[in-house]
């Protein structure tokens, strides 16, 4: 999955290459979302590349190269100019269930594993799909859920360690105390403690050697709880 500002992105650079033959400069991406710096430009055309949706070409300015689009985002000039990217999941829609598929033998549900959450210096989140776990059907309770693999270890007193797989119940709100996926300023996301702390939201670490993060209210989103995890040996 991209994240919104991602998508975005993708979008403004591909209607650019498509008018003008050439990809916009850095200037014009971050006035078109609205950014304050460059550096959050460079993050996200770093994430877009390490996904496989954009290409840079060595030894030419601006020069960014569009190699698949999300399906959603695939237009009729697109089609036109022959441009058959594959199948990419796009944006999860508020509505896509997670829970597709009840192994009525085990009581088990198959979840979706939707990438890598950081557990340490915040990285993207998010892709498509990889594959899917097995998850009991009483860790779930209500609500939809997905699953993503840690990344790091930033949460390890926690018992959280690097390569398990967490369990997330989506939600937007959170309570102090909860370990959550926090989505910071639509550029990257992270696995931490939340606190709010004299006006500010904290995002806590669960190993010393990690500083906590205070951010505005408005700079964080909540994008889920953590309500299991499964490790393999």
């Amino acid at each position: 999955m991209l994240t919104k500002k991602q998508l975005d992105l993708l979008d403004f650079i591909n209607k650019r290459v498509q008018r003008d033959g050439v990809s916009p400069s850095f200037d014009e991406m971050k006035e078109a979302l609205d950014l304050r710096s460059k550096s959050g430009i460079h993050r996200l055309i770093t994430a877009l590349e390490e996904r496989g949706f954009i290409r840079r070409l060595a030894h030419r300015a601006r020069a960014l190269e569009i190699v698949k689009l999300p399906d959603a985002m695939i237009d009729g000039a697109a089609r036109k100019a022959g441009f058959t990217p594959r199948v990419i999941a796009g944006d999860r829609p508020a509505t896509t269930p997670r829970a597709a598929l009840t192994v009525e033998a085990t009581g088990a549900v198959e979840l979706p594993v939707m990438g890598r959450i950081a557990a340490g210096v915040p990285i993207e989140a998010i892709s498509e799909v990889s594959h899917s776990v097995a998850v009991p059907q009483s860790m779930l309770g209500a609500g939809e859920h997905y699953a993503l693999e840690v990344k790091g270890d930033s949460m390890i007193e926690a018992g959280i360690n690097d390569g398990d797989i967490v369990v997330i119940r989506e939600t937007n709100t959170a309570s102090n105390g909860d370990i959550v996926v926090a989505l910071v300023e639509d550029l990257e996301a992270t696995l931490k403690r939340f606190r709010r702390q004299n006006g500010m939201i904290a995002l806590e670490a669960a190993n010393p050697l990690y500083e906590t993060r205070l951010l505005r209210d408005d700079q964080v989103k909540v994008q889920g709880r953590l309500v299991g995890l499964i490790r393999t040996y």
